[in-house]
């Protein structure tokens, strides 16, 4: 797993540099992005990505197909070892409008370790929504565990099938889309 850029060191935090600690926060999410993207370009992805990121799409990969090219939208959400332990995995607030084939989110669960790649329709299956307050609509799902007694962070063995699976991203496979949904992926660009 690669470790993220830019991170404060042990001795930095023990010190309570505050300056690299919020600095390390306010840029951690955009780091893992770009960890992320590193990670679909090593497994052979031919990746696009967004200026901005108002559609919650942080990137786009193209795969050849028989029938031409296929796009799939992907959104990467991380976690880091800073939150309070009992968030470690924990991915909240998650806005997700229009869950669809080809639509795709990888997270990152920085305590854990561990990637999780999962399709939006998947998604919003195994996660919790908000059914009131001032969250209402949007999802939650953890990911992974903190134990307490042993204090390690642990991927929860529900989700087993989605963890560091990047293979689902690719055309055909069973979540990757079909040909069928390759239609779908055309008249939604």
């Amino acid at each position: 797993m690669l470790a993220p850029a830019g991170a404060p060191s042990d001795a930095e935090a023990e010190r309570g540099d505050r300056t690299m600690a919020y600095r390390h926060t306010a840029s951690f999410g955009k780091r893992q992005e770009f960890v992320a993207i590193a990670e679909l370009l090593r497994r052979g992805f031919d990746v696009y990505m967004t200026l901005v990121d108002d559609q919650q799409i942080d990137c786009v990969i193209r795969q050849e197909t028989r029938k031409g090219p296929v796009y799939q939208d992907i959104q990467i959400k991380a976690g880091s070892r800073y939150c309070a332990p009992t968030n470690f995995g924990r991915f909240a607030g998650m806005r997700i409008p229009d869950p669809r084939p080809g639509y795709f989110f990888i997270f990152y669960s920085e305590p854990a370790g561990a990637y999780c790649v999962m399709p939006s329709l998947d998604l919003v299956r195994l996660a919790s929504q908000n059914r009131k307050g001032k969250n209402k609509g949007t999802y939650t799902i953890q990911l992974a565990r903190w134990r307490r007694r042993t204090t390690e962070v642990r991927p929860r063995p529900k989700f087993d099938r989605y963890r560091d699976n990047f293979d689902l991203l690719r055309w055909g496979s069973r979540h990757g889309g079909s040909h069928e949904d390759h239609a779908y992926s055309v008249r939604r660009r």
